[in-house]
Order: C-alpha cells, then sequence, then structure tokens
C-alpha cells in the first residue's frame, strides 16, 4: 500500500475536501478560496507540462506551448519517472472517463 511522505492531519483534511468535490463549479470556486491566482496558474502549467510529457512532446514544444522554464519542464518530468506516479494514475483516470 503506498504511503505518502507529505501525510499529515493537514493533508488528510485536503485530500477529503478535494474528493468531497462533485463538480467544475464546485471545484473552481473552491480553488478560487484556497489559492492565489499566480498558484493556480503555477499548479496547472505543471499538470499541463505533465500532460505533454506523457504525449512524448519536447522540451523546446513544452516550453513554447505552456510558457514553462526548462527547471519546471524538468522537475515535472522527474516526477513522472520517480515520483509518486499520482500525474499518471490522474491522466489514465481521465483516459478512461472517456
Amino acid at each position: 500500500m503506498f504511503e505518502p511522505r507529505i501525510r499529515n492531519r493537514q493533508t488528510d483534511l485536503l485530500v477529503r475536501v478535494m474528493l468531497s468535490l462533485d463538480n467544475e463549479e464546485d471545484a473552481y470556486r473552491f480553488f478560487e478560496d484556497l489559492f492565489t491566482i499566480p498558484e493556480i496558474r503555477s499548479v496547472s502549467q505543471r499538470l499541463e507540462v505533465a500532460y505533454l510529457l506523457e504525449k512524448k512532446e519536447t522540451y523546446q514544444r513544452i516550453a513554447e506551448e505552456t510558457g514553462a522554464s526548462s527547471a519546471t519542464i524538468s522537475r515535472v518530468n522527474r516526477a513522472l519517472n520517480y515520483g509518486a506516479d499520482g500525474y499518471r494514475r490522474v491522466f489514465h483516470g481521465m483516459e478512461e472517463e472517456k
């Protein structure tokens, strides 16, 4: 069983709250209350970078399309290759929903 390194009482609450969101509007409302606009943009950018890396796009193409720095792209790539497999599980779940 997977044991997250970041797990504590506060992250447990965050995960439970995120899982309780029923629809896209509720998610947007919650994100706008919880995060600053730059934080939302940063997280969204990393998610798009991961998606494009999974599609085997080049770093140059990803940088052009997302505006992400090579450092950000490398960090996301490292998470894809050596992380907790979270990006891939989410992307796989999205594909199954189609």
